[in-house]
């Protein structure tokens, strides 16, 4: 299955879990998976916070091989 995840949003919450669903699809599940980020949610590495540290979810996705837009 492919995934393709679009974030839009600014919130640390939202974006945090969009991108734990990308870990777990493309980690856990094996599965083929891109994010695009659009308009505020560009901004992540300044909007992330300890508890929802969107940029650290970033970095692992990338790591692990997932196709990363913005």
């Amino acid at each position: 299955m492919k995934w393709f995840i679009t974030i839009s949003s600014n919130d640390p919450e939202t974006a945090y879990n969009a991108m734990r669903l990308a870990n777990v699809a493309l980690v856990k599940k094996q599965q083929e998976v891109g994010v695009f980020m659009l308009g505020k949610a560009v901004e992540f590495p300044e909007f992330s916070t300890e508890e929802f540290n969107v940029a650290a979810l970033t970095e692992e996705f990338m790591e692990a091989g997932g196709d990363f837009f913005v």
